[in-house]
C-alpha cells in the first residue's frame, strides 16, 4: 500500500532493495519476485510488519535520501525505528531545550483543551448529548495554573468521555472501559492499534520538522518514551484515532469474527485495517483554523509545523487542531 510518502510492508518474507533510484520490494520466500516498486524521491516513511527484512545497500540509501524506517511486529505493536541522520536545525533543537515550565504549560493547556472539545464533538456528531461537563473542563483546560492540575483536567474529561463512548457504537459491539497492555475486548484493542498508527505519523512529522520527540511539554520523561510525540497525537485521539476506530465496526469493515483469540486481528482482517487506515489518513476535511482542505495526515504535520513555530517564537501561541462540529 502507497501514496504520496507513506509505504506499508506486511508480506511476511519480503526484502526491501534499492534498484536504479527505485525502491523495490521483493518476495523472497515466495515465486513472485517484485511485488512493488516505488520512486525514492517519493518516500519519506517505510512501515514494515513482521518477517520484512531491508537490504544493507537499501539501508544506506535510505539514509542518504531521509527514509525513516517503522518496525511492527505482524500484529502491529511497534518495535523501533532507523531514523536517518539529517542536518537539524540547530536553533530549532536549542528553543525547544531552552523552552521553560511556563512555555510548556501554555502549549500543554491548548493541547489539552483541543482534545476535550474534540471529544465532545465526536460525541455530538454521533448524537450523544449531555455533555455539558466536558464543555466545563475544556474551559478549565485552558486557564489550567500547573502540569498536575492540566492532568487532573484531562483524566477527569478522558473518563467521562469514555464513559459515553458505548453510545457511538452499533448493536453487538460494547465499550466498557478503556483497557491496555493487553486490551481486553475487541474494540479496546482497535483503539491500542490506531493509537499506534496515529503515533507513528506524529513521530514522523516531529522528526520532519526537526523537533526532539522525546522532550515533552505535559507527558513525564521517562526513558525510550517520545513524550512530544504523545503530547501532540492528544488532540488526534477522539478525531482520528477513535473516529476512524468506530467507524471501522459501525460500517460492518471489521467484525469479532475477525478477530484472534487473544484480540489481535487476524491477517487478511490487518490487512483491511491497514488499507482503511491509508484510506482514512488521506481523506480530505476543511481545516478550521486555516479553512481549506488537507488531508489527515497533512493535518498532522501541519500541526507540528505550528508547534515548531510557538516553540521558536514565530507565533505567539500553539493552535491546536480543535473541531467544534
Amino acid at each position: 500500500m502507497f501514496d504520496e510518502s507513506v509505504v506499508f510492508v506486511t508480506t511476511q518474507g519480503a526484502q526491501i532493495r534499492y534498484d536504479e533510484g527505485r525502491v523495490v520490494v521483493w518476495d523472497v520466500d515466495g515465486d513472485d519476485g517484485e511485488l512493488a516498486t516505488f520512486p525514492v524521491e517519493q518516500l519519506d516513511t517505510i512501515n514494515v510488519f513482521g518477517g520484512v527484512n531491508f537490504s544493507t545497500p537499501f539501508v544506506a540509501e535510505a539514509n542518504e535520501h531521509g527514509i525513516v524506517l517503522n518496525y511492527f511486529t505482524q500484529h502491529g505493536n511497534y518495535r523501533g525505528s532507523f531514523v536517518p541522520e539529517r542536518n537539524t536545525i540547530a536553533e530549532v533543537r536549542r528553543a525547544q531545550y531552552a523552552l521553560g515550565d511556563g512555555g510548556e504549560l501554555e502549549i500543554a493547556r491548548e493541547m489539552i483543551a483541543a482534545k476535550v472539545r474534540n471529544a465532545r464533538t465526536l460525541l455530538a456528531r454521533k448524537g450523544v448529548h449531555g455533555t455539558d461537563r466536558l464543555a466545563e473542563l475544556g474551559e478549565q483546560a485552558t486557564s489550567a495554573d500547573s502540569k498536575a492540575d492540566l492532568r487532573g483536567v484531562e483524566g477527569e474529561a478522558a473518563e467521562r468521555y469514555f464513559d459515553r463512548l458505548d453510545e457511538t457504537l452499533v448493536d453487538g459491539w460494547t465499550f466498557e472501559s478503556r483497557s491496555k497492555r493487553p486490551p481486553e475486548d475487541h474494540i479496546n484493542s482497535l483503539l491500542s492499534l490506531t493509537y499506534v498508527m496515529v503515533k507513528n505519523e506524529v513521530l514522523a512529522a516531529l522528526r520532519q520538522y526537526n523537533l526532539d520527540p522525546f522532550l515533552g511539554v505535559l507527558h513525564a520523561d521517562r526513558h525510550g518514551r517520545p513524550s512530544l510525540a504523545l503530547d501532540l497525537q492528544e488532540e488526534f485521539r477522539p478525531l482520528f484515532c477513535d473516529a476512524f476506530a468506530t467507524r471501522l465496526v459501525n460500517q460492518g469493515t471489521i467484525g469479532h469474527d475477525q478477530f484472534t483469540a487473544d484480540n489481535h486481528l487476524a491477517d487478511d482482517a490487518f490487512q483491511t485495517y491497514l488499507s482503511k487506515f491509508d484510506d482514512y489518513m488521506n481523506e480530505t476535511f476543511t481545516h478550521p483554523y486555516f479553512e481549506y482542505e488537507l488531508s489527515r495526515r497533512k493535518a498532522v504535520r501541519q500541526q507540528a509545523i505550528l508547534l515548531r513555530k510557538a516553540i521558536t517564537g514565530e507565533l505567539d501561541s500553539y493552535h491546536a487542531l480543535e473541531v467544534s462540529r
